[in-house]
C-alpha cells in the first residue's frame, strides 16, 4: 500500500486522498476516487473505524454524521467514487459506470488505507441510497473469494437502493430495453420526473443544508441507459441472495411520497425510492439483519429534520451497543 498523500479536503477539519485509478473501463479519460478522513481532534482514541459511500448525485458533505461516529469512539472516512463530487474529472458523466463490480478497486484501495492508518481495529460500512446496492454485493464478492470480509464487522445501510420504482411489469419491460439499448447507446438520457428533494434539503431552498452544487445539484444529475443497466444488474445480483457475514441495520423512512410540488409532508417522507421494496429485500443480505422504519425520516435519514434523525441516531446508538464487536468497544462504553 502506497503511502496517503493526505491533502486538505473542502471541508474543514477534513483532509482527503486521491485514488487514481487508471485509464477508465468506460472510455471516459482516466479515473478517480477521494477518500476523505475526518482529522482526529483532541482527546479522541478511536476503537474502530466507520467508512461510508455515498449514493447517486451525492458525495460527503455530511459532517454531523462523522461527528456522531467520533463520539462513538469510531474514526470516520469517506469514499467519493471515481466520477462523483470530488472524484469526477473534466469531460466525465456524472456518475456513469457500466457496471458496479468496478467499484470494487477503490472500495478495495480505501479499505486498505483506513486497515493501514488503523491495524486491527474493526470496520464498520455506512452506505446511502445507491451505496447501499453498491457495498453489500462488493461485501458478498470480498466474502467468496477471501472467505471473510474481516475486518469489517457490520453494515449500516440508509435507505438502501433495492429495486426499482414501479409496477412489477412496468420494471420487467424496462430492464428487457435497458440491456438491448445499453449496447448501442449507453450515454443517452433517461428522461425521469423532477424531484424537489434536491430544494427540500438545501438553504437556498426550504432545507438546512449546505452542499456544493456543482456536486450535488438541486435537480440531480441526469440518469443515463447504460448506469440504469448497471443498476439492475445489480438489484438481480442482490435479489438472488447474499450471505455478507456481519450484522446488518437498514434505516427507512416510514413511506414514501411521490409528488411534482413541494408540501410539508415532503420533508418528512421518502421523495426518491420506495420504502416497501427496501423492506421487502432486506432479507437478501443473509445473517442477521435489523430494519427500522423511522417515522417522518426524509430519503437520506440523517438529512431528515432534527426531531426525526436524532430518532434515527437513538437507533444506531442501541444497534452499537448490541453489536460491540463491530466497533471494538466494551459494551458498556459504545451508547452515550
Amino acid at each position: 500500500m502506497p503511502v496517503l498523500d493526505w491533502q486538505p479536503d473542502i471541508l474543514d477539519g477534513y483532509r482527503q486522498h486521491v485514488f487514481e485509478l487508471g485509464p477508465d473501463p468506460d472510455g471516459e479519460g482516466n479515473a478517480a476516487a477521494v477518500l476523505v478522513r475526518r482529522e482526529p481532534r483532541d482527546g479522541e482514541s478511536p476503537t474502530g473505524v466507520v467508512l461510508y459511500v455515498h449514493g447517486f448525485a451525492d458525495y460527503f458533505f455530511q459532517t454531523e454524521l462523522a461527528d456522531f461516529f467520533a463520539a462513538r469512539g469510531l474514526a470516520f472516512y469517506a469514499l467519493d467514487l471515481r466520477k462523483s463530487g470530488r472524484a469526477r474529472r473534466s469531460g466525465q458523466t456524472a456518475h456513469y459506470i457500466s457496471d458496479f463490480i468496478l467499484y470494487d478497486q477503490e472500495l478495495e484501495l480505501a479499505l486498505g488505507a483506513v486497515v493501514e492508518e488503523h491495524p486491527g481495529k474493526p470496520v464498520v460500512l455506512l452506505a446511502h441510497s445507491t451505496g447501499g446496492l453498491i457495498v453489500p454485493l462488493w461485501l458478498e464478492r470480498l466474502r467468496a473469494s477471501q472467505g471473510s470480509v474481516r475486518p469489517i464487522t457490520g453494515l449500516i445501510l440508509n435507505s438502501p437502493w433495492f429495486d426499482l420504482q414501479g409496477s412489477s411489469a412496468r420494471r420487467t419491460a424496462l430492464t428487457q430495453a435497458l440491456r438491448l439499448l445499453a449496447k448501442a447507446s449507453p450515454l443517452r438520457e433517461i428522461k425521469v420526473p423532477v424531484s424537489h428533494y434536491g430544494a427540500s434539503l438545501h438553504t437556498s431552498g426550504t432545507g438546512e443544508w449546505e452542499f456544493e452544487l456543482d456536486l450535488k445539484p438541486l435537480a440531480g444529475f441526469p440518469v443515463t441507459v447504460g448506469w440504469m443497466n448497471a443498476v439492475r444488474r445489480a438489484h438481480a445480483a442482490l435479489h438472488r441472495g447474499c450471505e455478507l457475514g456481519v450484522p446488518s441495520l437498514i434505516l427507512r423512512s416510514h413511506r414514501t411520497h411521490y409528488a411534482n410540488r413541494y408540501s410539508e409532508l415532503s420533508d418528512r417522507a421518502d421523495l426518491v425510492l420506495d420504502v416497501a421494496q427496501i423492506a421487502r429485500w432486506a432479507g437478501c443480505l443473509g445473517g442477521e439483519t435489523t430494519i427500522t422504519p423511522i417515522a417522518d425520516a426524509r430519503h437520506d435519514v440523517f438529512l431528515s429534520l432534527p426531531d426525526v434523525r436524532a430518532r434515527a441516531y437513538d437507533v444506531v446508538d442501541d444497534w452499537l451497543a448490541r453489536h460491540p464487536a463491530a466497533t471494538g468497544a466494551p459494551s458498556d462504553a459504545v451508547g452515550l
